[in-house]
């Protein structure tokens, strides 16, 4: 469940269900996710988007372990794993009183941090390669970057993480016509990263040869 995607109310009911009349439109009976869950797993993505109001629901739920639907008086029992997830800082996020205590600790039983991607480049290039076979597959063809592009894709801060990532190969992969993904394919952002790479490969291809520099020193003692 995407928490920041939907409005408090709509997600109230996706978690949680309505009996038939609970509010306008609540024609029948309707089972929430913690429900249908029930034995398995609920993956709450963006947790920190939830208003105050429904955190508390939630902290019930986990402490509980039941439910209620919304105009309903009759509790439902449940027993689900919950795995939650959050761009932002949950700690920093409690201390400015933005996301509930109580509700960080309960959730806060094993914590998993997963760096930005500028932290971790070594994953790019598998990223890179999954991104390329997906957006191959969905048209027919195979796609593959130049060293030179994998290289800007590597040096780039990406801000967006992954999913600026996977954007900008769709984009590439929209552009190009010949399977292999060149720096004009990229977006302008990436593209410039492009250029600075060119410009070190450039500067290093120049530089002489470890050999060539020992041959020239050792030129230089003897003529000394």
């Amino acid at each position: 469940v995407n928490c920041g995607a939907l409005t408090e109310t709509l997600l109230e009911t996706e978690l949680f269900g309505h009996v038939r009349g609970a509010f306008t439109g609540a024609t029948e009976n309707k089972r929430g996710i913690f429900e249908e869950a029930s034995g398995g797993t609920v993956f709450l993505d963006e947790v920190s988007e939830m208003s105050p109001a429904l955190q508390v629901k939630v902290l019930r739920t986990v402490e509980e372990q039941e439910v209620r639907r919304i105009g309903s008086n009759d509790v439902v029992k449940v027993d689900v794993r919950i795995i939650a997830a959050s761009n932002r800082n949950l700690a920093e996020c409690v201390a400015e009183g933005k996301f509930r205590q109580d509700l960080y600790y309960r959730l806060r039983v094993i914590e998993i941090d997963i760096p930005p991607l500028r932290d971790r480049p070594e994953d790019i290039p598998l990223l890179v390669e999954h991104f390329l076979k997906k957006n191959g597959g969905e048209r027919g063809h195979a796609f593959s970057v130049s060293p030179l592009v994998l290289s800007s894709l590597m040096s780039y801060a990406w801000p967006g993480n992954v999913r600026e990532l996977e954007n900008a190969l769709e984009s590439a992969v929209a552009l190009n016509r010949t399977g292999m993904i060149v720096p004009e394919d990229l977006p302008d952002k990436v593209r410039a990263e492009t250029r600075e790479v060119k410009r070190l490969e450039d500067f290093y291809s120049e530089l002489p040869s470890l050999d060539e520099v020992e041959k020239r020193y050792l030129t230089h003692v003897l003529k000394v």
